[in-house]
This record gives structure tokens, C-alpha cells and sequence, in this order.
């Protein structure tokens, strides 16, 4: 039986997200493992409501902030071929990438 590697991904900018995504499948492509993936997790909603005056006088309005948190996830056939050139992949700083051996 073959391993598995489960690639989880999560980043607050969905475009970094999808090239790594893209540069996952392509190595998986190029080595000739079975791939599955990425699937869309559901998306994290981080929601601060604040105060525009910060002293407390003046009308009761507010501000919302938000940041949202996506993630992918991806199943890989765990060759050493192919996990040898994952682990060399240049990953932003705001991706963060977790292996996960099955």
C-alpha cells in the first residue's frame, strides 16, 4: 500500500492559495502520483465589531472588521521523488502549509 501526504493550506489571500495549489498539482503531474484535490474548506470568518470614537462621545456608530481565513486540502501519493521537491517549494509568508503523512 501506498502512503499518503494530506496537504492542509491555509492563507487570508485566496490567490496565493491557488498558485500553490497550481505548483502542487503540476509536481504531482510531473512525478506521476495519484493526486485528489484541492478541495475548498470552509472558509473562516474573523468579525471585530469597533467603536469610530474611540473616547465614547458622539453617535453610537460602528465599524466592522473583518478578516476571512481560507483553506484547501490536498491528498498526494507519498513518493519520496515527489515529496523531495514539494519540501523545496518557495512558500509566501502568509501561506502556511502543513504535511501530514497517512
Amino acid at each position: 500500500m501506498v502512503q499518503k501526504a494530506r496537504i492542509r493550506l491555509t492563507s487570508t489571500d485566496p490567490h496565493k492559495l491557488d498558485e500553490i495549489c497550481a505548483e502542487l498539482k503540476k509536481i504531482a503531474e510531473k512525478t506521476g502520483v495519484k493526486v485528489s484535490g484541492p478541495i475548498p474548506l470552509p472558509t473562516r470568518r474573523l468579525v471585530v465589531p469597533v467603536r469610530r470614537t474611540p473616547c465614547g462621545q458622539g453617535s453610537n456608530t460602528w465599524d466592522r472588521w473583518e478578516m476571512r481565513i481560507h483553506k484547501r486540502l490536498i491528498d498526494i501519493d507519498a513518493s519520496e521523488r515527489t515529496m523531495k521537491r514539494i519540501m523545496r517549494i518557495r512558500v509566501p509568508e502568509d501561506v502556511y502549509i502543513e504535511i501530514e503523512l497517512i
